[in-house]
Formats: C-alpha cells, structure tokens, sequence
C-alpha cells in the first residue's frame, strides 16, 4: 500500500537533530543506510524513512529524548526490530526513530511469582534462553525472534494462544515514556487490581501512538512436566477446521492447533522436507501437561479428528521429532515464498468467532479462485485467526491490485461476520479503512484517547487513528 508521505519542515528538523547529536553524539545516526532500514517492517506497504535514528541505553534518555521532540512537535517512531506487518514503524510525518534494541536486559526474575521484567529490546528467544534454567518459560511465539517492546506494542499473539493468551492476558504493568517527556508506570505486579482506569491494557496494542515503553512486566509459566506435538490430515478444510472446533468445544487443553491449507501443506513438505505426508489440510497440535495427560489429550483430539475423516494422525514425545514439525511450521513464509521464486509475501489476518471459521475460510478461498493468485493459508484456528500470504510480482500492478481487492473484500466478510480486521498484525496504517466499520461511534473514543494522550499528534502519527 503507498501512502502520501508528508516529510519533515527542514528547518525543524536540523534543528532538533543538532540538539539530539550534541547531547547522543554517535548514537544518533543520519545514515541514509540506516534510516531507510528503519523505515521498513516486513509487510508490502510502502517504507518512509524517518530522518534520524536514535539507539538509547536508558529509560532516562529515552525520555529526554522525547522531550526535546515534544518541545518542536517533531514526530517520533519507536522501534523493535521491525517484524511488524501493517507498515507500523513507516515514518510517514518523517521525525526521530528511537530504536530500542540496546535496551535488552532481563531486569528482575521473580520465581515465586511467576513474573519478570524485562527491557523492551529483549527478544523472546532470548527470554526464554534467559529462563531456561529457572524452569519457566514465556509462552508467546508470533514466530518471528521479535522484540518483547513490539509484540507488547503490536499485542502480539501466535501458536501458543490458544492455551496462553496473547500480549493482553500476560503483561502485568509497563513504564512508559509518555509524548511530552514523563515517565510512568501503568501498575504493579500484582496478578489484578480493581484501582483505577487499566492503561496497562490500553497501552498493549497501541502500536507507538500514545508513548514509548521501557519496561514490561510479564507473566511467565513452568515449564510443562511433559510436551507431545501430534499431526493430522484432511481430506477438505472443513473436516480440518469442524474439528478444531470440536476440540475446543470439548474443553481439551490443547496448546497449540495450527491449520495449513494443502497449498500451505505441500510447499511445506518440499521446503522443510517432511517426508511421510501428503498434500492436504493438515493439522499441528501440540499438548502440555502431565506424562498421562498429553496422552489422554492426544488420545481425545485423535478420536474427534476420525469422526472428520483425519487420518495419518501422528503423535511424538521427543523433543527432536517435536522441535522440526514446529520448525517446519515456523517457516511456512519462507516455504510459500519457494512456490513462486522471485515473488514478494504480502500477508494478511483475520479472526472470526470460531462458529464462523470455516464458512469465513471457505468463501474466502472460494473467492480466492477466481483471481489467479496463489495465496496459502495458516491459522491459529483454535481461536479463529487465519493468515493469507499472497505471492506477487510486485512490478505486476494488476496482482497487487487484485492481493489488496481480495483482502479487502476478506476483511470485510470478518467484520460481517462479528470479527476483526486483524487478530494480531496490528492495524499500522494499512487497516486503519476498517476501523469505522469494526468499531462505529467508538472510534470517536480512541480518537479523544489519542488527542489526550499525545495532544500535538508526535507519537508514530499516522497509525491506527488519524488525529
């Protein structure tokens, strides 16, 4: 998606960059290398680069920082390590990107508790090898390695949120740089709390608008007694997604149920080099639990997968058969990509209530069909989210413009539906179209909650709301 950029008054902006490199000196660059590497994510929309790029080491500089900003109105986009897909980190009004990845320290492990905190540049990988010997673990896992400041700034979600939520359930409290330079802190550590308005919630999710976050408090889980991953396949995707269903309707703990459509599947197979399996909708299931209870959920999952037609159902326990199914589906981009060598991923989500999801899933590949895109799908179908990855030719104006039809048209069957234009991309600025018909007159609120938060419209202007 291209935008119409507004750049920086160049006034303006040598003067706030000479206030920022006397007081930062090197760590804030004007390379044109690296302003352009930050003004892009890992989505098909346009890049904008900002105009510089400030790497602080303290929640004290970041502030600062910000402030100098606020006091020139000079736009600022906080950065992670740009594994967004709406176009987020764009620097669409140009102004100072603050990228956070030198703040990486694990501040505080509070076993008893079950809770850490964290400095935003942390990645998850790193938390988790960070745990590992503490017999706990963070269980989020959108895939990419990102950054726990994005994914609690995006509310990210992934595999695992069938069973463990998203970013919401499982950030306790954060601090926060707000747009005029103040540092707060939105809670405590307490596991809930009936004092006042919930900006932690408000804040996860809020992609850059209404501050910069420096800290984040988070729930973390021990690491289960015992870990089985099961496979099936389909003979259609409606068998594959009644009994996801199914499955959830009957209460089994299940972590992780991931779908692949057979376009998804087979270049799966030819990509990660599954061999045993054929070219159908397949599903991925991993269960947690006790030694006797991953069996008794693997057992129950396979029983309600025959009453569909599953078959090959496949369970393990090794750590080493587990680890490459789940690799396997953690590079479902990157195999997609190989049907089509030389095209670009252009990935999309959804959500629809689950009652909805196969009917959502089947006119959307019915509608597919008559485009001539080749488009493989995936989805956390345990709680209704689907992914389309469209393969373009991105100098074919015709595909690109057929891709974004086609996702329009998607997303709008999820709202008619009761769902959501995303259910954890995020809405950057490549859905903010969508947010009238999702949200109606509450849009005017987050709107009021933007213009009171960041009265000068400095935080990543342009995104989610338009203020």
């Amino acid at each position: 998606m291209r935008v119409d950029a507004r750049p920086s008054d160049p006034e303006l902006r040598d003067r706030v960059l000479g206030v920022l490199k006397q007081r930062f000196g090197d760590r804030l660059s004007l390379s044109a290398a690296i302003r352009e590497r930050h003004g892009k994510d890992e989505s098909y929309h346009q890049a904008v680069a900002p105009d510089g790029v400030f790497f602080p080491e303290s929640t004290a500089e970041v502030a600062e920082a910000v402030a100098v900003c606020a006091e020139h109105r000079f736009p600022v986009v906080p950065f992670g390590v740009g594994t967004s897909l709406e176009g987020h980190v764009a620097a669409l009004r140009g102004g100072l990107c603050i990228d956070l990845s030198a703040m990486d320290q694990v501040l505080a492990v509070n076993a008893e508790d079950l809770d850490v905190t964290v400095q935003p540049g942390v990645t998850r990988k790193q938390l988790n090898e960070y745990l590992r010997d503490t017999g706990l673990f963070f269980p989020i896992d959108p895939g990419a390695n990102a950054t726990i400041g994005g994914m609690t700034a995006t509310r990210a979600s992934g595999t695992n949120a069938v069973r463990y939520g998203t970013m919401r359930e499982n950030v306790l409290s954060l601090e926060v740089v707000m747009p005029d330079g103040r540092v707060v802190r939105t809670g405590r550590r307490a596991r809930k709390s009936s004092a006042g308005y919930d900006l932690t919630r408000l804040l996860v999710g809020s992609e850059g608008t209404l501050g910069v976050i420096t800290e984040i408090t988070l729930k973390v889980y021990g690491i289960p007694e015992a870990i089985s991953s099961a496979v099936c396949q389909f003979p259609d995707l409606d068998s594959a997604v009644s009994t996801t269903i199914l499955t959830t309707q009957s209460g089994i703990p299940v972590a992780r149920m991931e779908l692949l459509d057979a376009t998804q599947m087979g270049a799966c197979v030819s990509y990660s080099k599954l061999e045993g399996y054929e070219v159908r909708p397949t599903l991925f299931f991993e269960f947690h639990g006790t030694e006797a209870s991953v069996v008794e959920q693997a057992e129950s999952v396979q029983a309600i997968a025959e009453e569909f037609g599953g078959s090959a159902f496949r369970w393990t326990t090794r750590a080493e058969d587990r680890n490459r199914l789940w690799q396997a589906r953690h590079d479902a981009y990157y195999a997609a990509l190989a049907l089509r060598p030389g095209s670009q991923g252009w990935t999309t989500d959804v959500c629809v209530p689950v009652s909805r999801l196969a009917e959502c899933i089947a006119r959307t590949r019915e509608d597919l069909e008559g485009t001539g895109l080749i488009a493989p799908l995936v989805g956390h179908v345990g709680d209704g989210n689907f992914h389309l990855v469209y393969l373009v030719d991105p100098e074919n104006q015709d595909e690109l413009d057929q891709a974004q039809a086609h996702s329009d048209r998607m997303v709008e069957r999820a709202i008619g539906m009761g769902g959501t234009c995303t259910g954890e991309h995020g809405v950057g600025y490549g859905k903010m179209k969508f947010l009238e018909a999702e949200h109606g007159a509450a849009l005017s609120l987050m709107v009021a909650v933007k213009r009171a938060f960041d009265p000068d419209n400095i935080m990543n202007p342009g995104k989610i709301v338009q203020a």
